[in-house]
């Protein structure tokens, strides 16, 4: 059954309108008033409106899809731990992969960092729509994927002015991936937290890994030095296969 995501409130017998993006896909599947497909909004799994609801197809006009909502399914597939990843992005089309399938995994949100060695440098309005353009692909990914839970993708930052920032919060337990010598195994890592349920922020380089100096910040602010073994993987495989440790 098609899914998709409706950010609304949803509320079984109520006539709705789609999202223009929602509207769009039904129209592409050339769907048809009496289908069924399924709706789901992000919201919390203690709220009435998380999970999924059935909806039904009532009217189809040019641009718009009304559909009639249906029962509720408390239907849910997320990750028993929230996992965020702070990443630096990697060029070309490869960010967009990394977010597509870091959402499958189940990561709780995505932040993309500007690093020394980032090649993609990205400020102002560029940076906005890629933010936005990143936010679709995670939403495309959860209708694919059965996950109910759309991941943040949070605004551009610098990576020294995120750490400090998060280092301030100071929630959770923060690994960084490195091949520095001497790092625990990731899974070591994780093991020995005391909060076998609590937070994870995971953070990984872009092509060619943090600078020693960035290294030293994410250290000075509370991150955990991490290995995924003696191979050296592409900046997208090891924050993949991290989450993926982490998550599945």
């Amino acid at each position: 059954m098609p899914r998709f995501y409706c950010p609304t409130s949803l509320i079984t017998g109520e006539l709705l309108e789609l999202p223009a993006s929602a509207a769009r896909h039904v129209q592409v599947l050339r769907l048809q008033p009496g289908d069924i497909i399924t709706l789901f909004n992000g919201g919390p799994v203690t709220a009435s409106d998380g999970g999924e609801f059935e909806a039904t197809i009532e009217q189809m006009g040019r641009s718009e899809v009304r559909v009639r909502v249906g029962p509720h399914h408390p239907v849910e597939r997320e990750a028993a731990r929230a996992v965020h990843l702070a990443v630096g992005m990697p060029a070309n089309e490869r960010m967009d992969w990394l977010v597509e399938k870091a959402s499958e995994l189940g990561v709780a949100s995505v932040q993309p960092l500007m690093t020394e060695r980032s090649v993609l440098r990205l400020s102002g309005e560029r940076a906005d729509k890629k933010v936005a353009h990143w936010q679709s692909v995670a939403i495309a990914a959860c209708e694919q994927c059965g996950g109910n839970r759309v991941p943040m993708v949070q605004p551009v930052l610098g990576l020294a002015a995120w750490a400090k920032a998060r280092s301030a919060a100071s929630t959770g337990q923060a690994l960084l991936l490195s091949l520095r010598p001497g790092s625990q195994s990731l899974r070591e890592a994780v093991a020995g937290c005391a909060d076998t349920d609590g937070a994870i922020t995971l953070l990984s380089g872009p092509e060619g890994g943090l600078s020693p100096a960035e290294e030293e910040t994410a250290l000075a602010c509370g991150f955990a030095p991490v290995t995924l073994g003696a191979r050296v993987l592409r900046a997208e495989t090891a924050a993949l296969t991290a989450l993926a440790a982490l998550l599945v």
